[in-house]
């Protein structure tokens, strides 16, 4: 089971942090990604950060502006939004799987998503 948390209502230039609390299976084993979807759009993927080595891909409407982490130790993801703006108001999804499957938008497990309204 995944539950995201920290979503909200802040203003233009804001931050957030989201978390994602895993529970049911290891958190070590997985990839994990986030990804949002805004009403009428398709979902799309924001950040994703591998098992092993650690390296993170993240898409380019959030580069330098979004950081996704993990603590394995306490089975969660986070996703540090800085810079917020309106275009970036979604839900927001974590999901665990493969590196490489994430990364075309398919993941194991997901979580119920959060709401991130970023207001002009």
């Amino acid at each position: 089971q995944l539950v995201e948390s920290g979503g909200g209502l802040v203003q233009t230039g804001g931050s957030l942090r989201l978390a994602c609390v895993v529970s049911g299976f290891t958190l070590d084993d997985y990839a994990i990604g986030w990804f949002r979807q805004a009403p009428g759009k398709e979902r799309e993927g924001v950040a994703c950060m591998s098992t092993t080595d650690g390296n993170t891909f993240y898409d380019d409407s959030v580069k330098d502006r979004f950081t996704i982490s993990r603590d394995n130790a306490k089975n969660t993801v986070y996703l540090q939004m800085n810079s917020l703006k309106p275009e970036d108001t979604a839900t927001y999804y974590c999901a665990v799987g493969i590196t490489s499957d994430l990364r075309r938008g398919v993941g194991i497990y997901w979580g119920q998503g959060t709401q991130v309204t970023v207001s002009s």
